[in-house]
């Protein structure tokens, strides 16, 4: 047994949980305590009951993004042909511009506005008395420079608060210049979280964008990736043994990707979700509306990616293809073994937390598994109990005032477009096989016994943690990783990657190893004491102690 496996072992979760409530204030901590759970296992695989998708105390450092945030800066900025607007203050616009390393081929035509910020710059005289006529400035300009194929326009919290119907000035726009303009309602304060945000993309472009061209990609197998970015290059690396199977891959939401793949999309035999919070709203309504079932699939970690892969096959039950599905796994997986046998004296014993955003720190426990370390402790930051209990809670999960917040559209199959994706045959075929959809086990049945579950984290709690725990490397996003590193513990940054990936497939776990031998190799985190370890200049107590 290693130290750190001493150390786990050493600390009670129970006693953990109830060292970080012990600062708050009686209200704060039932709260909580609600969101912190130890994931015990009963009877019949049950898991326990974890409190998410709830506003975030006020005062309480959470790691958490706005609902724009999750609107423009997860779901429509890794678009590279759609003019994103910010109209708000400049400093939303800051994710109006590439900030998290989504990577694309701008293709031949070379259309790419990733790189750029657009934005309105509203100032205090557009606040007092309204910025329509800027926006509509805004548009016809970005029109007349660039020529898009589509323009998108996303409010930030004053464009609530002032009451500027940015969709009316999408909606004339679109009839002045001829091309599809639309509107997002996304102001930062709408919900809980950035996840409010997707959902709000999801609507909008599932009723503006989808559907509205037939010319798909051509294939024999034809799938839509949902929920996957392109963060550090990710869906080149899925695209490449995609295409070495045989599989097209017709539109992915939204990393790499165009209007018109967004826009044929419901031309697909399949969709893969990826990220399940980020974007199952709109696979739901693409299955209602067009016919098209979704599964679940996970292309982090090499053994993940291979499952995943069989899974696709099964679902089009052609034997060529389950074929050279296996012929690709076997030709991919001696490089990553060669590697993983290469790290394995490093980091097998090793700890680990996640507390990232999506399905990430769920995903990235099988490479933390293939590389034989244990997660201690992970969450997410904006999840709903499903990411965390599995989809079979849904029926049980109450509809909230945020929730309601949020647009539900009425979706119906389309008289022209809904085709029934697969036979009798293939229902029986699947039923024998046990082929499942609309399936997620969510991530607290795949951890281990005794391990800490905590949704919205916020820093004093990881501060704890890890003065507790002592994990060899600390996975999160920027926010959080200066203050991690000053606590002496390597940080992985899984939002955007720092400057490492792809980590998804075959090559991407290879990547994956090899950065966290390193990490959890080098020296130098032990020597790291912060400026207050060294000569502390401020000390206080809580009131209420």
């Amino acid at each position: 047994m290693s130290k750190n496996e001493e150390i786990t072992m050493k600390v009670d979760p129970e006693k953990a949980k109830l060292d970080m409530l012990a600062k708050y204030p009686p209200k704060v901590a039932r709260k909580r305590a609600k969101q912190i759970v130890i994931n015990e296992v009963a009877e019949g695989d049950a898991v326990p009951e974890v409190s998410s998708n709830v506003r975030t105390i006020p005062g309480i450092i959470t790691m958490r993004g706005c609902t724009y945030a999750g609107c423009k800066g997860v779901i429509l900025g890794p678009t590279r042909d759609i003019v994103n607007i910010t109209h708000g203050p400049i400093g939303c616009a800051f994710y109006s511009w590439l900030t998290r390393r989504n990577q694309t081929d701008a293709g031949p035509d070379g259309e790419n506005y990733m790189p750029y910020c657009f934005s309105t710059d509203m100032q205090e005289s557009d606040i007092v008395f309204g910025g329509e006529k800027k926006l509509r400035a805004a548009v016809k300009e970005a029109y007349e420079l660039f020529h898009p194929k589509a323009i998108a326009i996303f409010s930030t919290c004053p464009v609530g608060l002032i009451g500027d119907d940015v969709h009316a000035v999408a909606r004339d726009a679109k009839a002045e210049l001829g091309i599809n303009v639309f509107a997002f309602s996304c102001e930062g304060y709408k919900g809980v979280s950035q996840s409010a945000g997707h959902h709000i993309a999801n609507n909008q472009v599932f009723k503006h964008v989808v559907g509205v061209s037939d010319e798909g990609k051509k294939g024999k197998y034809v799938i839509n990736m949902l929920g996957e970015y392109n963060i550090g290059g990710d869906a080149f690396e899925i695209e490449r043994f995609m295409e070495k199977c045989g599989i097209t891959v017709n539109a992915t939401f939204s990393g790499n990707s165009t209007y018109n793949e967004f826009a044929s999309a419901h031309m697909a035999d399949l969709n893969c979700i990826m990220c399940h919070r980020s974007i199952n709203y709109v696979a739901e309504m693409m299955e209602v509306k067009y016919g098209i079932p979704w599964i679940k699939v996970n292309f982090i970690g090499a053994k993940s990616s291979a499952k995943s892969l069989r899974k696709i096959a099964q679902y089009f039950g052609d034997k060529a293809l389950i074929e050279r599905v296996e012929e690709v796994i076997k030709e991919e997986m001696p490089a990553v073994e060669e590697v993983l046998k290469e790290v394995l004296p490093f980091t097998r014993g090793k700890t680990a937390m996640l507390f990232v955003g999506g399905s990430r720190a769920h995903h990235y426990q099988d490479l933390f598994n293939e590389m034989e370390m244990k997660t201690i402790s992970a969450g997410y930051e904006f999840a709903h109990r499903d990411d965390y209990e599995g989809r079979k809670v849904l029926p049980s999960i109450k509809v909230d005032a945020d929730s309601r917040n949020i647009e539900e559209l009425e979706v119906c199959p389309d008289p022209e477009k809904y085709r029934k994706r697969y036979t009798v045959e293939d229902e029986k075929r699947f039923e024998q096989s046990g082929f499942t959809f609309k399936d997620y086990e969510g991530m607290m049945p795949e951890m281990g016994n005794k391990t800490l579950i905590i949704d919205d984290l916020n820093q004093y709690e990881a501060d704890r943690m890890i003065e507790m725990y002592k994990p060899d490397v600390f996975c999160a996003g920027i926010k959080e990783k200066y203050s991690v590193q000053k606590m002496g513990i390597p940080l992985k940054q899984l939002h955007s990657y720092d400057y490492g990936g792809p980590y998804a497939g075959f090559k991407g776990a290879v990547n994956f190893y090899r950065d966290i031998s390193r990490m959890v190799q080098t020296k130098i985190w032990s020597k790291v004491k912060a400026p207050w370890q060294k000569k502390p200049e401020l000390a206080a107590t809580y009131a209420w102690e």
